[in-house]
């Protein structure tokens, strides 16, 4: 079956017309109607038809632009898939853009939208929609160029699941083995939980079932103590069981790994054998056990998180995002641009400069960046109280050679420590305000210095710091999709998150071309 392509109306029916006369807020209702038949060309609803086709009959019979259509529309009201086909029946805005003014029945069910979803995902679908908006913003805003200055920044995306303790960990690990076995020989959890000698987790509360005292650490000791040991028993017995099948099977080993994993990062053996908690946080710390990808983070020194970072790359000219991207809270502000590059390469533009904070310096895109790209960013300071600071010292690129103020001279190296020698700075004139140690003076010079120098001299001016300023574009950007994400992640796993993040950013674009084709549409609260 060939997938049909969706011809709605382009003019407004007399209908179509009272509904859009009664939307006073969330006007985006509005400029999708007006403007689908664009979003969604010919070609590009057969693009979208390739990477949806339903398992069972080939290609869907439902347009993939209606879906499409849904799927921004559910990211703009932040409703559930459930609650996307009640809209559909019940919400005459969701009628007006999907062209089913009036239905009794959603034109598709909630299977065919999770499916539709699942292939957006799988096939990067989802960055295309990104891609398709950035066309037509292009082509509304007469921007042609193929070069591009972009600002960057991530703001904290709290994880959709529940953070535990060690001891809650293994025990959620534990029951979910146990779960999944119950529900395959439709037993109650207490009955197979007996069975394997695991009472404990059988009810709602691991540590009520405990029932110890958790200031004593003798009783932190024997919690410990009995957590794992049911673990080995769970795992022997499940063993033992031959009517497992090999779902059942591989879930089960699964939740085991899961539990596994986090005693290794959590606890270490006593002098006396005993298990304890482990000092100290181990690297990558598991967090939770329905969400793996989950890690602690900070903002700041005072702000810490539970999640993700979402990163978003705006385009200062434009003033549509062209990527986003998603990484553990744990994982350094440089770790995504690889991605976020990747993302950049289809859409064939040159980056001419990029306006990132300090977080990003280290980052493969400023570390390897192509001649011609600016970096604007915040030097890092190097006030260094009553001495001189590292302005004070002169670096000779052609020469390397680093020249103090009292004219000596040494050479350096990229990403080394310069130590000036203690015979000339013990007799140095200018000593007492330079340094205090007894072996001289030492300047550390950072293994991207030349690129800190630069940014340095151009803070100094008024027009640098008047390009310091552009990045809040970016910072505006990130605000607007939080207010329609949230600071709550809806999925689990770094990939979903991902896909939500996407179709955030290609609501954030539509609001931007609707500005540009029509001004008196006005964001949505």
């Amino acid at each position: 079956m060939r997938p049909p392509v969706w011809n709605p109306a382009i003019e407004l029916s007399a209908k179509e017309q009272k509904v859009v006369s009664r939307i006073r807020k969330a006007k985006l209702f509005i400029f999708l109607r007006q403007q689908r038949h664009q979003l969604f060309d010919e070609q590009f609803q057969k693009e979208l038809a390739t990477l949806f086709k339903d398992s069972s009959m080939g290609f869907c019979p439902v347009s993939p632009a209606q879906l499409a259509l849904a799927t921004i529309l559910q990211a703009y009201t932040g409703v559930s898939d459930e609650e996307v086909i009640e809209a559909l029946e019940m919400d005459r805005r969701w009628q007006l853009v999907l062209d089913c003014l009036d239905c009794e029945q959603a034109p598709f069910g909630k299977g065919t939208l999770v499916r539709f979803r699942a292939a957006l995902i799988a096939k990067e679908g989802d960055r295309r929609l990104v891609e398709r908006t950035v066309e037509i913003a292009k082509k509304k805003g007469g921007f042609s160029s193929g070069a591009l200055r972009a600002a960057l920044d991530s703001s904290p995306l709290w994880g959709a699941a529940r953070v535990e303790d060690t001891y809650n960990l293994l025990g959620h690990a534990l029951r979910k083995a146990l779960s999944v076995i119950a529900h395959q020989q439709e037993k109650d959890l207490a009955d197979v939980a007996a069975e394997a000698g695991a009472q404990i987790v059988a009810t709602s509360s691991l540590k009520a079932a405990l029932d110890l005292d958790w200031d004593d650490p003798v009783a932190k000791v024997q919690a410990l103590t009995t957590i794992l040991q049911a673990l080995d028993e769970v795992e022997s017995w499940v063993q033992q069981q031959p009517n497992l099948d090999k779902q059942t099977t591989t879930q089960v080993q699964e939740s085991f790994a899961d539990g596994r994993q986090v005693q290794a990062q959590d606890v270490e053996i006593a002098d006396d054998g005993s298990p304890k908690l482990r000092k100290g946080v181990a690297k990558d710390r598991r967090i939770s056990i329905e969400d793996s990808e989950m890690r602690h983070g900070r903002k700041s020194r005072s702000q810490r998180f539970d999640g993700y970072k979402r990163h978003v790359l705006k385009d200062l000219d434009i003033g549509v995002v062209r990527a986003v991207g998603i990484t553990p809270a744990n994982v350094p502000e440089s770790g995504v641009t690889e991605a976020i590059a990747a993302d950049l390469e289809p859409q064939n533009v040159k980056l001419i400069e990029l306006h990132i904070d300090r977080a990003y310096l280290n980052s493969q895109m400023v570390q390897k960046r192509p001649e011609g790209l600016t970096i604007i960013c915040k030097a890092w300071p190097v006030y260094n109280g009553k001495h001189f600071d590292k302005t004070a010292f002169v670096l000779d690129w052609d020469t390397h050679l680093i020249r103090c103020p009292n004219q000596v001279s040494i050479p350096f190296s990229p990403g080394k420590v310069v130590h000036f020698p203690q015979q000339q700075c013990e007799v140095c004139p200018l000593r007492s305000c330079c340094t205090t140690s007894v072996k001289g003076r030492t300047v550390s010079i950072h293994p991207d210095e030349s690129l800190l120098q630069e940014l340095r001299q151009r803070q100094q001016t008024p027009a640098g710091r008047a390009k310091l300023r552009e990045r809040v574009a970016v910072e505006h950007s990130l605000a607007q999709i939080g207010q329609w994400q949230g600071d709550r992640a809806r999925y689990l796993g770094t990939r979903k998150n991902l896909f939500d993040l996407r179709r955030m950013a290609v609501v954030h674009n539509l609001h931007v071309i609707a500005r540009m084709s029509q001004p008196e549409i006005e964001q949505a609260a």
